[in-house]
């Protein structure tokens, strides 16, 4: 059994309430390097930085979209909303959202110590286990990742779950009922019905605390003792199980709509990855993860999915488990917290640990966040059974566990440090681990941004080392060789990424801007149509004959394809500000219809905010159309202001001699054929 510690008293409460405010403190303040770091390529165009619905704050057509959509592969309205929150408060500045992931993970290191004082009312040791979830290096990914909101705020109600459970079983105690009473009736108690609601918003956050209930039911085990003196009953089990089966039944509902979310994009086939090697991974994955905790070196944004695991790896990893897991049941009844602790690590990582495998990683350092309090919970009360029984001195235990946290932040300082941005970020993944095409990609794409071309068209061509099947690469490569004016390469890549993928979009659309740039204007329409016909929805296709179309004279058979792209892509403002530029200035009178500009100018602007000089400048364009001058002046003139402000002088030049337009009453005219206009690439921004 566990050394005598000191229960907490009304007199001690104190020393808990200055400790856990210490902890947190301590907390918010290594983690504010946070607060100067940028958004990433990896996932956050998807929730924030790509995503109109969620920039446009709180808004009801947000949070309805938030409860219907299944973007990014998964159906967490709680999270999308919290994002759309800190576009109201924040903006773009990434600082923000940024400072609110800390703020949750503080909390929850908080409510993690209120927690362990209640369920076992010790202090020293709660203190140790909620001290290494706040600064373990493992857990800077789920905290420094704009994206994995999803996890602080699930963990955040998780623990509001269980702290509102542990109250219920306390009432159940102090009435006097017993574990024999439970049944197949919810109880009537406000706390236990405040437990399931916190636990159905945990899985709004995101579906991984399906395992939730059976954390509960290791609680009852331990250290709440529901089951008899004597150890595990099986009918005590059954009723203690029934008593949850609200719970149940919300996690298995959240179980089907997690496979649906994800079974058109994000779950690899077995085809793509068979049982086996799924299995292998597994195996593996929970040893790596347990390695990790104990010595975290080499911490990667992600780790790829080698294409064999050596057989000696697969028995090793299996005699490690099977060694433990042996440990631990020779110590079930002695040490009652060794088979809790140990079962709550397996349990709930199952939901992630690739049986249903999504995505291309073999193991992710946020799937620990909330599973590692299990493997914390056996450290912390195992080294205090140790030096109880080896009677260690205090002063030798503390130590030895302040040595061990001061190693966690020294750790944790420095992994933090690699989020600071994408080049940061990627180039020690790519050191990190061996063969990591996606790193390599990634970097590719952070260097291009800035302007970086010959080192991004090495990591371009080192991703395709790795692995020389990627479309997405191939694509950006020719992208970035085209730009560089090395032609001929760039339409081998083009070629080479058709071939790998007869049915991918991107590179007909690319292949046709790059034939339409050097005057192969019927080759490059053929490119454009071969992409409608895959995808007869894809906006990009139609945007693009209607542009070539333009460049051509065809200016009234350019409409109905800016029709079909404005139709099919809705939201995409610098398509609708095109457009509506086409139908404000052209200087073919039939093809002009200023209301039509107007909507669309509008929309385009409200889409940015009002931010943004070029949607401006066409909302002018627009009034001026309709004769209101005075409309088009005020827009150009904050067009000007906005793009003075930018540095924009080439664009502000233009803007000048439309504002001397509209000073003189005429509306702008602008002629599209033979134009040379820029084309937009459809270049892929991260993948995964």
């Amino acid at each position: 059994m566990c050394a005598p510690e000191k229960s907490l008293t009304k007199y001690a409460m104190s020393r808990p309430r200055i400790a856990g405010l210490l902890l947190a403190f301590v907390t918010l303040l290594v983690y504010m390097p946070a607060a100067h770091h940028t958004f990433v390529l990896y996932d956050d165009g998807d929730y924030i930085t790509e995503n109109l619905i969620v920039q446009n704050g709180l808004t009801w057509a947000g949070i309805k979209w938030a409860f219907t959509t299944w973007h990014a592969s998964n159906w967490h309205p709680l999270t999308w909303i919290s994002h759309m929150l800190d576009c109201q408060l924040f903006g773009l500045n990434a600082g923000g959202h940024h400072c609110v992931n800390v703020l949750f993970h503080v909390a929850n290191t908080a409510l993690l110590f209120i927690l362990l004082l209640r369920l076992t009312a010790t202090f020293w040791t709660s203190l140790l286990i909620a001290a290494l979830f706040a600064w373990h290096p493992m857990h800077v990914e789920t905290v420094a990742w704009a994206s994995e909101r999803k996890d602080v705020l699930s963990t955040f109600f998780e623990m509001l779950a269980l702290l509102a459970y542990v109250s219920f079983v306390r009432k159940r105690k102090n009435d006097g009922q017993k574990p024999e009473s439970a049944g197949m009736r919810p109880p009537a108690d406000g706390s236990y019905w405040l437990a399931l609601f916190f636990f159905a918003l945990a899985l709004m956050s995101k579906p991984m605390p399906v395992t939730m209930p059976f954390v509960i039911l290791l609680l009852d085990y331990w250290p709440l003792k529901r089951f008899p003196v004597s150890g595990f009953r099986f009918p005590v089990f059954l009723r203690l199980a029934f008593e949850k089966w609200p719970f149940f039944l919300l996690s298995a509902a959240s179980c089907i709509v997690t496979y649906l979310s994800q079974r058109m994009s994000a779950v690899v086939s077995l085809k793509g990855l068979p049982l086996d090697m799924r299995l292998d991974n597994t195996l593996v994955s929970y040893v790596r993860y347990l390695q990790k905790l104990f010595w975290p070196e080499n911490l990667a944004v992600l780790y790829p999915l080698p294409k064999l695991y050596p057989f000696w790896q697969l028995m090793l990893s299996l005699a490690v488990l099977i060694a433990i897991s042996w440990l631990v049941w020779r110590g079930r009844k002695r040490f009652s917290y060794l088979p809790v602790g140990w079962l709550w690590f397996l349990g709930t990582l199952v939901p992630v640990i690739g049986v249903v495998q999504v995505g291309s990683q073999s193991m992710a350092d946020r799937y620990s966040y909330f599973p590692s309090i299990g493997i914390f919970i056996v450290v912390a009360f195992g080294a205090r059974d140790l030096a109880g029984r080896f009677q260690f001195s205090k002063i030798t235990t503390a130590v030895t566990a302040g040595s061990i946290l001061a190693i966690c932040l020294i750790l944790m300082e420095k992994q933090l440090s690699y989020w600071s941005n994408d080049e940061t970020l990627f180039s020690h993944a790519a050191v990190a681990t061996d063969e990591n095409e996606v790193a390599h990609l990634n970097l590719g794409v952070a260097l291009e941004k800035q302007g970086r071309y010959t080192e991004a068209i090495a990591q371009y061509r080192e991703s395709l080392r790795i692995y020389p099947k990627s479309v997405d690469t191939h694509n950006n490569l020719a992208n970035l060789l085209e730009r560089n004016g090395d032609t001929n390469a760039a339409l081998s890549e083009y070629q080479v990424a058709q071939q790998l993928d007869p049915k991918a979009v991107a590179p007909h659309n690319n292949l046709g801007t790059f034939l339409v740039e050097m005057g192969r204007f019927d080759e490059a329409m053929k490119q454009y149509d071969q992409a409608a016909q895959l995808d007869p929805k894809d906006a990009h296709a139609f945007y693009l004959r209607g542009k070539l179309l333009l460049r051509e004279g065809h200016d009234s058979e350019a409409i109905p394809q800016f029709q079909k792209a404005a139709e099919f892509a809705p939201d995409n403002f610098q398509m609708l500000a095109y457009i509506a530029r086409v139908l404000a200035s052209d200087a073919n009178a039939q093809i002009r219809n200023g209301n039509t500009a107007y909507l669309l100018a509008s929309k385009a602007n409200v889409l940015t905010d009002g931010f943004q000089p070029a949607m401006l400048d066409t909302l002018a364009m627009a009034y001026a159309e309709l004769g209101r001058f005075d409309d088009a002046l005020q827009a150009e003139q904050d067009a000007v202001t906005l793009a003075s402000k930018y540095s924009l002088r080439d664009d502000v030049n233009a803007m000048n001699e439309r504002l001397q337009l509209y000073k003189n009453r005429e509306p702008y005219r602008e002629s599209y054929t033979n134009a040379a206009v820029n084309l937009p690439k459809v270049i892929t921004q991260f993948i995964y």
